[in-house]
């Protein structure tokens, strides 16, 4: 029960993540709910090792504790790093 906890977790996790950088991001971002919830779970990756390089726990504290507030604001701004990059790459596609 506890890796299905887990995967729950990260999906939840990811969509919350994942709508609030789309709310903070400025312009419009065309993707569905599935991508939101993919680009926040590799945002709080991303996150995670931000601060783990800023001495944190790292990607192994967003384990440990996903619904700390550090952790879903390291998050957030892993997200928008994900979105910015995503938002480059998919510019110039019609």
């Amino acid at each position: 029960m506890g890796l299905l906890w887990a995967i729950i977790s990260w999906i939840i996790i990811g969509g919350i993540i994942g709508l609030i950088a789309r709310a903070v991001m400025p312009g419009k971002q065309a993707m569905g709910l599935g991508l939101t919830i993919v680009l926040g779970v590799i945002g709080a990756i991303v996150g995670g090792f931000i601060g783990g390089l800023l001495g944190g726990n790292g990607v192994s504290g967003i384990l440990d504790n996903p619904w700390s507030i550090g952790t879903i604001l390291l998050a957030v701004v892993g997200a928008l790093i994900v979105m910015f990059i995503y938002g480059l790459v998919t510019k110039n596609r019609a």
